[in-house]
């Protein structure tokens, strides 16, 4: 029965001990009254135990509540519920940069709790369209396929497809060591939010962030595989409630890494399967093309405030299939992708990141003059037609030989091979500015006769082009 005359919702926490049953990660509690969507509730076991959950659903006396911990072996008849009248809100400071704290937001680094007066909601306000600033201006991620051909733009979500057993942790940990903004002196940090990975991943971002000094500019959230699944929903609401306070109160510029987002997706999917919800593509909840935009939307920059959010959300497509609700969901509601290919690691490309199928959409709104460089754009689709065309090459000379190629054939044919050695291919270690990059690929491109220079201007091609040597 309920303990206390107030009703869920009210503002006054009501004790109930009314628990019918637990289907995986969730509590049905029946004879509630007013149970507000999203409200916080403290579940105290028979051994006195405490642990917290959050409302899901409220209807008919029926509220059913998502453990944040596991519920295996739960005394229904002996748990009780307290039911806070408060949302899931997250303290936030300055003193959260350099900090590592679990999914639910709390230190994991053996450092003090944060204690702030500031304390915001984690579902965070949808950004009003009218208010939203166009993204503009490049940030520097020292990758020279990402800066060249799929340059990332301040207040731009921009996914990176991979799968398993592909680098994108390592992908991940590089950006968030080399990401800067370019001839800027305005502030920069990383939001890094992991999860559902293993402690041996943790370990790796955790070794490389302080080894190499990114940590003092970074706010991190770990959530590990051992860790209950339901954290994983909260975790990147922690992680972009930290960036909109840093961004908006603090007038930062944020970039948000987010790993594993499949991970996120599972939980849902467990979510879903426990409520025992008519399921959707591949037993995925109907509306998780909603969720999904409820965190990708948390990205942008706002008319009259200087800070900005970038989003760089990383996936693993299971069996690599792009069709998979997953990334297909996730295209629609970002603006473009950066594949990570299995064929080019095969190769021992690294960072194995293919240029053909990948696409920043915003691209041409952060490069050009007094962005990044006058050429950027021609050399960008020079590069790429002739790594299409190399491609092509290489196809037809496993079949007919390469003596059957004409010259510029040949030459095609050694620029998608060098495009690949040399200009996609980096040292983890290795931060190229984008006057590097794009010299370098001035370089490929140098064995090209000028007529087939057609998608670079004339005279870049007389300024930018390397002479030969006589």
């Amino acid at each position: 029965m309920a303990q206390g005359k107030a009703a869920p919702g009210s503002g006054v926490p009501i004790e109930y001990r009314t628990v019918e049953r637990v289907a995986g990660p969730l509590l049905f509690l029946r004879d509630v009254a007013n149970a507000a969507y999203g409200e916080i509730v403290e579940i105290q076991l028979p051994d006195g135990e405490r642990r917290q959950g959050q409302v899901l659903d409220s209807r008919k006396g029926l509220a059913i509540v998502q453990v944040f911990g596991p519920t295996m072996g739960m005394n229904i008849e002996a748990t009780s519920v307290k039911f806070t009248g408060e949302v899931a809100r997250l303290a936030v400071s300055d003193e959260m940069l350099g900090r590592v704290f679990n999914g639910l937001g709390e230190p994991r680094d053996g450092g003090p709790k944060i204690v702030s007066e500031t304390r915001l909601e984690i579902v965070g306000n949808a950004m009003n369209p009218y208010s939203r600033e166009e993204p503009s201006e490049f940030i520097q991620t020292g990758i020279s396929s990402i800066d060249v051909n799929n340059t990332l733009v301040r207040g731009q979500k921009l996914p990176i497809f991979s799968g398993a057993g592909l680098p994108h942790n390592q992908i991940a940990a590089q950006i968030v060591r080399q990401a800067k903004l370019r001839n800027s002196d305005e502030s920069f940090a990383i939001v890094f939010a992991a999860m559902g990975i293993t402690s041996e991943e943790a370990n790796y971002f955790l070794r490389e962030f302080e080894s190499t000094g990114a940590l003092e500019r970074a706010v991190v959230f770990l959530n590990l595989s051992s860790d209950p699944s339901m954290e994983r929903v909260v975790t990147p609401r922690m992680a972009l409630t930290t960036a909109e306070f840093l961004a908006y109160e603090r007038d930062m510029h944020i970039l948000v890494v987010l790993t594993d987002m499949t991970n996120y997706c599972e939980a849902l999917r467990e979510i879903a399967s426990a409520r025992e919800e008519v399921p959707g593509r591949r037993g995925y909840p109907g509306y998780m093309y909603t969720d999904l935009a409820t965190i990708y939307e948390r990205a942008g920059k706002i008319k009259g405030r200087k800070g900005s959010i970038t989003q760089l959300p990383i996936l693993t497509m299971p069996a690599d299939d792009v069709t998979h609700p997953i990334p297909d969901l996730t295209g629609y509601i970002t603006e473009g992708q950066i594949y990570v290919s299995r064929e080019l690691q095969r190769r021992g490309v690294y960072p194995p990141i293919d240029v053909l199928p990948s696409l920043s959409r915003l691209m041409n709104q952060g490069i050009g003059k007094g962005r990044t460089r006058e050429d950027h754009r021609g050399v960008a689709d020079q590069l790429f037609a002739a790594y299409a065309t190399g491609k092509d090459q290489r196809a037809l000379s496993a079949i007919v030989g390469e003596e059957a190629l004409s010259a510029v054939d040949r030459i095609y044919l050694k620029i998608a091979d060098q495009f690949e050695s040399e200009f996609v291919n980096q040292r983890p270690d290795e931060d190229r500015t984008i006057d590097q990059s794009l010299d370098l690929g001035w370089k490929i491109l140098g064995e090209l006769p000028d007529s087939e220079l057609k998608r670079i201007k004339p005279e870049f091609i007389q300024k930018y082009r390397p002479k030969k040597a006589a």
